[in-house]
C-alpha cells in the first residue's frame, strides 16, 4: 500500500471530507445501524477495532473461494493464474485490515480503555462470523454483489477515519510511536497515521468497485 507524506494525507482528508458517502444498500445500512446500536454513534478507538475485526473478512471470503477454484482449474493454467492473482490481491488488502486492527489494539492498551470481554470481543466475532457468510454467499451467487457490499463498508470506514481526525485536533500533536511503525509507516502524527488507515479503506473501495465493473460484463 502507498505512503503519503503529511501534506499529501491532509490534501486526501479534505478530498474525503468534501465528498458525499455512497449511497448504501440494505445490508449495508443494517451493518452500520446495528454497530451504532451495539457501539453508539460517537466515533471511538474501540468502535473503530471492531470495524477492522469485521473488514477483514470478506478477503478472506474470497481467498477461500478463490482456493476451491484452483482446485477445480488447475488444469486450465490460464484461467488458474488469474485466480491465484485475485487471491494474492486479496491477502495484501486483509493484511492490510489486519495492520489496522493491530494499531488500534496497541493504542487502545496504552491509553487503558477498558473493554467489557463480551461487547468487544465476543460480539464482533459474531458480527464477523454473519459478514464472512454473507460475503462468500453473494461472491459465489454473483461476485460483484460481494465486492460491491465491500464498497460500501469500505466508504463508510474511509469517512469515520477522516471524520474521527477532524474531531479531535489534539492527534496533531500527538507522536505515532508504534511497534508497527516499521511494517505499516512512520508518521509524523497520529493524525497522519489515522489519515493514511481512511485512504486505505479509499484504496480498498476502489480496488472493490473495479472488481464490481469487471464483474459486471463477464
Amino acid at each position: 500500500m502507498e505512503r503519503l507524506t503529511s501534506d499529501a494525507l491532509r490534501r486526501e482528508q479534505a478530498t474525503t471530507l468534501a465528498s458525499p458517502r455512497m449511497r448504501y444498500g440494505l445490508l449495508a445500512r443494517l451493518l452500520f445501524v446495528t454497530m451504532d446500536i451495539l457501539y453508539g454513534r460517537r466515533r471511538t478507538l474501540s468502535k473503530f477495532k471492531v470495524l477492522e475485526v469485521i473488514a477483514r473478512v470478506p478477503y478472506q471470503a474470497w481467498e477461500n473461494v478463490a482456493y476451491v477454484a484452483m482446485t477445480h482449474t488447475y488444469g486450465t493454467p490460464d484461467f488458474a493464474r488469474r485466480v491465484f492473482e485475485r487471491v494474492h490481491e486479496s491477502r495484501i488488502q486483509q493484511d492490510n485490515e489486519m495492520w489496522h486492527l493491530l494499531i488500534l489494539e496497541e493504542l487502545t492498551d496504552s491509553k487503558g480503555i477498558h473493554e467489557r470481554v463480551f461487547r468487544y470481543r465476543v460480539i464482533p466475532q459474531m458480527l464477523a462470523f454473519l459478514y464472512y457468510h454473507i460475503s462468500w454467499f453473494l461472491y459465489v451467487v454473483r461476485p460483484r454483489w460481494s465486492y460491491l457490499l465491500n464498497a460500501y463498508f469500505e466508504d463508510h470506514a474511509e469517512h469515520e477515519y477522516m471524520a474521527y481526525v477532524a474531531e479531535h485536533p489534539e492527534l496533531e500533536a500527538e507522536p505515532f510511536d508504534s511497534i508497527f511503525a516499521d511494517d505499516y509507516g512512520h508518521f509524523a502524527s497520529l493524525a497522519d497515521a489515522f489519515r493514511q488507515i481512511g485512504y486505505d479503506e479509499r484504496v480498498h473501495k476502489l480496488e472493490s468497485l473495479a472488481r464490481v465493473e469487471v464483474a459486471r460484463f463477464r
